[in-house]
C-alpha cells in the first residue's frame, strides 16, 4: 500500500488528477478540518498546477501534499501514511434512494387531459387538420406547374 496506489485508486489509473478528485481523496482520509478546509484545498491544487493546465500529475500531486501537511502543522510523512492507508480501497461513493413524488408517481391524482391517458389522434371529425396529410397537398402538377389541387378546391372540378 503506498501514495501510488491511492493516487492511482482515485484516479482510475489515470495519470493526472482533477481538483475535485483531489478535494475529493483529502476529504475520504479526513484530513480536511477547521485548520485546511476545502477553499484551502482548492487553493493549493491551484497554486501547484502548470499554468494553463487542469490536471495534476502524480510529483505535483506529491507537492501539495507537503503544502497540506505545512498547513494542517503535521508531518508530510504521516500524512502520506494516512493517504497510503485509507486512500488505497479508492472514492467513498454514497448515494439516496429517490422517494416517491405523490402528484408525478400516483396516477389517481392526474388531472386534465392526462387524466383519460393524455392527448390522442383520434380527433377525426372534431378538428379541421388532424393528420399531416390533410395539411399537405401531394397533388401532381399540370403542364404550367400548378398543382391539381388547387384548381380542384377553386372550382370544385377534378381535371
Amino acid at each position: 500500500m503506498s501514495l501510488k496506489d491511492a493516487f492511482n485508486a482515485y484516479t482510475k489509473g489515470a495519470d493526472e488528477m482533477d481538483g475535485r478528485t483531489f478535494t475529493k481523496i483529502l476529504r475520504d482520509c479526513k484530513i480536511l478540518d477547521s485548520k485546511v478546509t476545502g477553499v484551502d484545498a482548492d487553493l493549493i491544487f491551484t497554486k501547484v498546477k502548470a499554468k494553463g493546465a487542469k490536471k495534476i500529475t502524480f510529483a505535483e500531486f506529491e507537492e501539495a501534499l507537503r503544502l497540506v501537511a505545512a498547513k494542517k502543522g503535521v508531518e508530510v510523512e504521516a500524512l502520506h501514511a494516512k493517504l497510503a492507508e485509507e486512500g488505497t480501497q479508492g472514492p467513498i461513493l454514497t448515494g439516496t434512494k429517490a422517494d416517491n413524488v405523490r402528484f408525478h408517481d400516483d396516477k389517481s391524482t392526474y388531472t386534465g387531459v392526462h387524466k383519460m391517458g393524455g392527448p390522442t389522434t383520434v380527433d377525426d371529425g372534431r378538428v379541421q387538420f388532424n393528420d399531416l396529410s390533410k395539411i399537405c397537398d401531394r397533388s401532381e402538377y399540370d403542364v404550367r406547374g400548378v398543382k391539381k389541387g388547387i384548381i380542384e378546391n377553386k372550382t370544385g372540378d377534378s381535371k
